[in-house]
């Protein structure tokens, strides 16, 4: 098939799209380039050519995608049959392949995080007074990333790292605390962000630094400087009680909204909210029913953390309505102080009441659609753009909240 012909046949598809409701579908035919590749002949019936539509996909939206592929396939190959039955009888399927993506040093290790991002962290740590070893010694501490017997020695009377560091840091002290972020041998400041990200990560390990808030703190201050980068450092697992710290890319699929809870998660209590989130990011696309049941998760420990932070009491039994509205009360989200002659006082008494009746409507969307329920085999779920309205609504509503709760605490709001 020719190109041009190719693509007055996708435009049909993409209306036809449209028109039944199959917004993702349509995005893909519209957004990504096509090819039609004959990949088999069938002498049945006087002979029948078949023919593969290649979409081709960024690697990053290829994987977004995840099990949703085999779904837009199918939907796009049923439209690609009704356009073209009336005019041959070859068959036709659409396939979503990524696309190839080639650079002469792709086998080379990137730096993938700029210079100044690790001198802002280096920098913090200084002007908090941080030891980046903490209670362990420089030795005992850089042994855990790094094979310091296979480093060089600076000094000609040692053999390898690890002599030259106890002789200065250890035995004679006479390197300045800090000496580790410059130290060539190391490559913090200009090597492989892998290095560095393992660095941090070791700085708040537990056996490092067992004072959990100390260690929430300082995961605090590095990820406001790495997440605009695309990186973050999040809580994979826990060693008696204490969080340890792992890192990765960000993936962005639940774009600003996402990014947003995680601020809120580290203001209020990361331990808390860090899973549930993590449960979003990977869902909006690849699950969105299991998506919304996560919002109003995320909504439930907003509430409680908050809750539990002032002193308010509640049971196992408050449900999300309960929880809201004694959120609700003991913030004052509905101030009572307007008068009727301030300009918009009812508007603003609307908002903020339409704002908290959001959780209401999450938690009866939850009831209908999201996860916990049996289905049966016709149920298709909601689509990724209901999920995203979802999310974006629980965060809306503990974005606000938390702000409040912060400014009642006195505490500057993010």
């Amino acid at each position: 098939m020719e190109a041009s012909e190719l693509e007055k046949n996708l435009a049909t598809v993409h209306a036809l799209l449209i028109a039944e409701s199959m917004a993702d579908a349509a995005d893909l035919v519209r957004s990504y380039p096509a090819r039609a590749e004959q990949t088999g002949y069938d002498n049945w019936n006087g002979g029948t050519a078949i023919w593969e539509v290649y979409f081709e996909v960024p690697p990053p939206d290829y994987a977004r995608m995840g099990t949703r592929r085999s779904q837009l396939e199918e939907q796009v190959t049923a439209r690609l049959k009704t356009v073209l039955e009336v005019e041959t009888q070859d068959w036709y399927s659409a396939k979503i392949v990524p696309t190839k993506v080639y650079r002469k040093e792709w086998r080379a290790e990137e730096a993938d995080l700029p210079r100044q991002t690790r001198i802002n962290i280096f920098d913090g740590l200084r002007l908090e007074g941080v030891r980046w070893n903490g209670m362990l010694n420089d030795v005992e501490f850089l042994s855990r990333i790094f094979d310091l017997q296979a480093l060089p020695s600076l000094d000609s009377r040692f053999s390898d790292a690890a002599g030259d560091i106890w002789q200065h840091c250890i035995n004679n002290d006479d390197w300045e605390p800090d000496w580790i972020f410059s130290d060539h041998r190391f490559k913090l400041r200009d090597g492989p962000a892998e290095s560095f990200l393992r660095f941090l990560c070791e700085i708040v390990n537990p056996v490092v630094r067992p004072d959990r808030d100390e260690s929430l703190k300082l995961v605090m201050h590095f990820n406001d400087q790495l997440r605009p980068n695309g990186w973050e450092l999040f809580e994979e697992e826990r060693i008696a009680g204490r969080a340890r710290f792992s890192y990765r890319t960000l993936t962005h699929n639940g774009g600003q909204s996402v990014l947003r809870a995680r601020t809120v998660a580290d203001a209020l209590d990361a331990g808390w909210m860090a899973k549930a989130i993590e449960r979003l990011e990977r869902a909006i696309d690849g699950d969105p029913d299991l998506a919304i049941g996560t919002a109003k998760e995320l909504v439930e420990a907003c509430c409680k953390t908050i809750l539990t932070n002032r002193g308010v009491p509640f049971t196992k039994s408050d449900d999300l309505g309960n929880l809201t509205k004694k959120v609700t009360k003991e913030l004052q989200l509905v101030p009572e102080g307007i008068t009727e002659e301030a300009k918009g006082a009812e508007n603003i008494r609307l908002i903020l009441r339409n704002l908290t009746q959001l959780t209401n409507n999450l938690a009866q969307l939850r009831g209908l659609y999201g996860t916990g329920h049996g289905r049966d085999g016709r149920h298709r779920g909601l689509q990724p753009r209901h999920a995203r309205l979802a999310v974006a609504s629980a965060v809306a509503f503990i974005d606000f909240v938390t702000e409040t709760y912060r400014h009642r605490e006195g505490i500057k709001t993010l």
